[in-house]
């Protein structure tokens, strides 16, 4: 029996007043060049500019901020290779609690620095599976385990973005696209922006090589995968019942986009917008624009630019690598 999703428009509500002030309320505004492309007005959410360089603050302060004084002593743990990792890091440090964090060996050297620059402690495992096992064996000995995306407190602070979008978007939006890695994000986003206007659209975004959710939701269950896209911060290795149950919820569907598309976009936007996206963004782009022939006259799109963490080499060399 499939799960109900059990984070609520007024959990997120909650979550965003909590969260007010430790984060970025990051700009939404209207894009000419977006819109000239999309052929209808479209406005971006610019999460690229939030503190630690992604949306993962929001969830992160609002969970160890409902954790208590005995729990922040023992310390949290966490398995990530990306941003989630940055932002754990962080919040951790902020709120004087050790952090330790599980990445596979293979992460991008970029993302371990800015986590041990945030104040993490970094610890390499042979890949996911074996952090995850490593994660619970920490959670044993005390301290509290931190799940990057299937947790309610990080869904529900996740969820703020949406309530910010709705706010600041200057009317309402019809479609909004937005990224999915292991699905938290999009499921806090979809509760925030379904509960307060039940009509609009929301579209997740996958690359080719990171489509977790997608296989998920075929396969009626969690299927594991290896990921191996470019956009390293989609790569969750697992969707899980609770964002199997948001996105069955609240997803019109999931677009799946090519990563050369990705790193496409990623040249565009800051060329023309002069924001740096990682490919885990970019991919929202490019997903907008293979959807355009959906939207009608008239229509508005939002887009989730979720975040900025991207090492400039590493751009370089997948633009050599696809000929972008």
């Amino acid at each position: 029996m499939p799960m109900n999703f059990d984070v609520t428009l007024a959990d997120i509500q909650a979550a965003a007043t909590r969260i007010a002030g430790k984060i970025r309320r990051t700009p939404t505004y209207h894009s000419a060049g977006l819109s000239a492309r999309l052929g209808v007005e479209t406005v971006v959410k610019v999460e690229s500019l939030q503190l630690g360089g992604s949306f993962k603050v929001r969830g992160c302060f609002n969970k160890l901020m409902g954790m208590s004084e005995a729990e922040l002593a023992r310390g949290v743990v966490t398995v990530s290779g990306g941003n989630h990792a940055i932002a754990v890091s962080m919040v951790a440090s902020a709120m004087g609690a050790r952090a330790l964090v599980l990445m596979p060996k293979d992460v991008a050297p970029l993302n371990i620095a800015l986590t041990r620059s945030a104040g993490g402690e970094v610890e390499l495992c042979e890949d996911a599976i074996e952090a995850f096992g490593k994660a619970a064996d920490y959670a044993a000995q005390g301290m509290t385990n931190i799940h990057s995306f299937d947790d309610p407190a990080i869904i529900a602070g996740h969820g703020s973005l949406g309530l910010e979008l709705a706010s600041d978007a200057s009317g309402r939006l019809d479609h909004v696209f937005i990224s999915i890695g292991g699905g938290g994000f999009s499921a806090g986003v979809g509760a925030a922006l379904k509960g307060l206007d039940p009509a609009v659209r929301i579209h997740g975004v996958e690359t080719e090589g990171a489509t977790t959710m997608t296989q998920a939701l075929a396969a009626g269950k969690p299927v594991p995968l290896r990921p191996t896209s470019i956009a390293r911060t989609l790569n969750a290795p697992f969707a899980t019942e609770r964002t199997m149950a948001a996105a069955r919820q609240f997803l019109e569907d999931i677009v799946v986009v090519p990563d050369i598309e990705a790193v496409r976009e990623i040249v565009w936007v800051l060329q023309n917008g002069r924001v740096l996206l990682e490919p885990a963004a970019a991919c929202v782009v490019a997903a907008a624009v293979a959807s355009k022939d959906k939207f009608k006259p008239g229509e508005r799109v939002g887009l989730v630019l979720c975040g900025s963490n991207v090492a400039l080499e590493d751009i370089a060399a997948w633009r050599t690598q696809f000929g972008v």
